[in-house]
């Protein structure tokens, strides 16, 4: 949980906190952007922040190793009551992705918020522009 009692929407395992680290040597200001996909088995992808527009519907939906992390406003409606994880895997980024060519690649996990946690996930507004 984080500081104001209710769970986070967001989460990174310790792989993917290490693979942040790794692209901050060669990027230090980057973002996540989850659009497309199903959840489970999905990737974010990881861009420099000055190289990718948030759009007037994205979602901010939380921070992980201090990275922002923003999902498209049409996906948020459907998975507004899912805790995304974000996870590592070997494997290949998306082709725009930073992950790209280093033999691994981030990977969104989720799980269902359920009974009194779901009533403690605070409500998002649309993400302002950066």
């Amino acid at each position: 949980m984080d500081d104001s009692g209710s769970e986070p929407r967001v989460l990174a395992t310790d792989k993917a906190l290490e693979l942040i680290r790794e692209i901050q040597q060669d990027h230090p200001d980057i973002l996540f952007h989850q659009s497309g996909g199903c959840c489970d088995g999905s990737s974010p992808m990881c861009y420099p922040a000055g190289e990718f527009m948030i759009g007037d519907n994205d979602v901010k939906l939380g921070e992980i190793g201090g990275v922002p992390v923003y999902i498209s406003g049409n996906q948020f409606e459907a998975w507004k009551h899912t805790q995304l994880i974000i996870d590592v895997v070997p494997g290949r980024g998306g082709m725009f992705s930073l992950d790209n060519g280093r033999e691994k690649r981030f990977l969104t996990r989720s799980r269902l918020f359920g009974g009194s946690e779901a009533c403690s996930v605070p409500d998002i507004s649309r993400a302002p522009a950066q």
